[in-house]
């Protein structure tokens, strides 16, 4: 995982996301960046050595796994960013579904829909945890 420049820039950004979340988000915050760091670190023990031609059926169920907990969050929470951080997870699950399929989408549309999707994920976790400390400092709990 750390052997490109891009992907210690990567794992920088998911800490420092997660970092924020965990200092200054709400419950829902901590959950949802928890579970994506946990689905990360699993991704990388899950890894196997198919290279990027056979289908990941070991991260498609790390990837289902956080489906299920971001729809959990959205479904017992009153914030709207879990609702995207689902459906950006489910784009990820469908494109390992399109994957499996073999409907010749190809693997680089494979990876690209999994980084940005990932990313879009992690925008979403900060932007949420950054709503969650704005109204708390308006509330003046914080």
């Amino acid at each position: 995982m750390f052997d490109t420049t891009y992907s210690m820039i990567g794992v920088a950004i998911i800490v420092l996301i997660a970092g924020f979340a965990f200092l200054k988000g709400d419950e829902p915050e901590r959950i949802g960046a928890g579970a994506f760091v946990m689905v990360a670190l699993a991704s990388l023990l899950i890894q196997d050595n198919t290279g990027y031609f056979g289908p990941k059926y070991g991260q498609l169920a790390a990837d289902l796994v956080l489906l299920a907990i971001f729809a959990i969050i959205a479904w017992k929470s009153r914030r709207t960013w879990p609702v995207w951080a689902a459906a950006f997870q489910g784009i990820i699950v469908a494109g390992h579904l399109v994957f499996i399929m073999d409907t010749g989408a190809g693997n680089i549309a494979f990876y690209a829909v999994n980084n940005l999707s990932g990313v879009a994920i992690l925008i979403t976790i900060g932007v949420g945890t950054f709503w969650a400390w704005q109204e708390r400092r308006a509330a003046g709990i914080e």
